[in-house]
């Protein structure tokens, strides 16, 4: 199989990317440690396969600290999400920040694979994390991936 030809571009468009949250996400906001952000908080780039859409990344930026609040690969094994997050990386070094970081549930042991085979260190455990935010979005469900309750939130960072 040949790999896709992908390019990258930026997302200019805050009502198409909420409508993206919607679909992949499941609500009109993503939360992330005790905060709600949609498409007017991010910024984003996306992977198309021509005309197909790929993936897209997601982040919010302070001056040393660029947080990814969503990130999706709509063509697993094809090498979407690296140049998704290789992209990410670059740019948060253009723009001076210190280092990257996420979070994640206890059950996406893809992700953390994924992450954690590309130099992303594992920081904190927020125990039973999955219980507020279910009270700010009851539509999470309790388990995940694999059969795995989803409980906690893992948080991991990438140093520039």
């Amino acid at each position: 199989m040949n790999a896709p030809a992908i390019s990258l571009e930026p997302v200019n468009d805050a009502a198409w990317l909420n409508d993206f949250i919607v679909e992949h996400w499941g609500a009109p906001g993503v939360i992330s440690r005790g905060h709600v952000w949609t498409g007017a908080d991010l910024t984003a780039i996306r992977a198309m396969d021509g005309e197909d859409l790929a993936g897209l990344v997601s982040w919010r930026a302070d001056p040393d600290d660029w947080e990814i609040v969503t990130f999706d690969s709509l063509m697993p094994g094809q090498g979407v999400g690296t140049r998704l997050m290789e992209a990410a990386i670059e740019l948060a070094r253009r723009g001076g920040a210190k280092r990257l970081w996420l979070v994640t549930t206890n059950d996406n042991l893809d992700a953390l694979r994924f992450y954690q085979r590309r130099g992303w260190r594992l920081t904190a455990l927020y125990a039973d994390a999955m219980a507020e935010k279910r009270r700010i979005k009851p539509s999470i469900p309790e388990s995940g991936h694999f059969g795995i309750p989803i409980r906690d939130e893992i948080e991991l960072e990438y140093r520039l």
